[in-house]
């Protein structure tokens, strides 16, 4: 059966995560600095365990880990390293509390980093930046028992063929703990299931298959096909992403996310997979479980 999943933020819940920016700590010293860090680490990780009580409470079976959990981590002004934060130690704990309750309950958890998360830029400083991101999730999902660490290809950059060999360069010289969870997501502009599905099966790379995306740049392969085709990839429970176009898919932009979602954009074959579907609709949590009870009735 589908496990659908609810991504980052809440509609209606009082469920909130915080956020700062860099400009905004700048003006305070960097002891200041790391004190409004701790306090905003652990509160959101509170929201977090929240979330996935929410999540438990009506069987919505992932959450999808917003990419700002620790806000700037990376940062190269304001960054930090956790363990240099005031109370550190409470805020692990806390993150791990979450990694027991999801284990606990059977509520997968994934990130998908933010799109400036590039491995193929021909930008050494660009890679350089995209890999530090991506092991500061790495450590988190360590902590939350988060198994998709998932990423878009990137640019075409002017030949696709070199791009996506800069890509497999990359993600060679990862690190064990990142790779294990990377992911690779197909896209409306760039990059279809067709393109992405060499590299996934040499590299044992699984693929997110976006059934939105595919259908808003087509390849060769029919629904059912790279449904079957990504679901291979995958040696554990195979996740997807799922959308609703928000003025139909005969208006002149259909990649723009509808508040909720069609049930008749939700493949048949998929009704019948043990697969987690991340459901990428602006009205979040409202979406899910208005979807999960139509699909009751099906």
């Amino acid at each position: 059966m589908i496990r659908f999943g609810l991504c980052c933020i809440f509609k209606e819940q009082p469920i909130k995560f915080r956020r700062t920016t860099a400009k905004f700590l700048s003006q305070f010293s960097r002891q200041d600095q790391k004190n409004r860090l701790s306090e905003i680490c652990l509160a959101n990780a509170h929201a977090l365990m929240k979330a996935l009580e929410f999540c438990h409470q009506n069987n919505i079976g992932c959450f999808r880990i917003n990419s700002q959990i620790l806000p700037l981590k990376t940062h190269p002004d304001v960054g930090y390293d956790i363990s240099n934060l005031p109370n550190s130690d409470q805020i692990i704990k806390r993150f791990k509390a979450c990694g027991i309750f999801s284990r606990k309950y059977n509520i997968r958890t994934s990130f998908h980093p933010d799109q400036f998360i590039i491995l193929s830029s021909p930008n050494p400083s660009v890679v350089e930046r995209a890999m530090a991101d991506l092991a500061y999730q790495t450590q988190v999902a360590q902590w939350v028992n988060a198994d998709v660490i998932n990423i878009h290809a990137g640019g075409v950059y002017g030949d696709k063929t070199a791009a996506l060999k800069r890509l497999e360069r990359t993600i060679e010289t990862l690190p064990d703990p990142v790779r294990k969870r990377l992911t690779l997501e197909n896209d409306d502009k760039s990059y279809s299931p067709e393109d992405l599905l060499p590299i996934c099966s040499d590299m044992k790379i699984p693929l997110v298959y976006d059934i939105h995306h595919h259908r808003c740049l087509n390849d060769r392969f029919s629904i059912d096909e790279a449904t079957d085709r990504s679901a291979e990839t995958w040696d554990r429970e195979p996740l997807f992403h799922i959308s609703s176009p928000k003025n139909g898919w005969d208006s002149s932009d259909v990649r723009k996310h509808h508040d909720y979602i069609d049930i008749n954009d939700v493949p048949g074959s998929w009704l019948s997979m043990d697969v987690t579907v991340e459901v990428e609709a602006k009205a979040k949590e409202l979406a899910i479980l208005k979807l999960m009870k139509e699909i009751d009735r099906v």
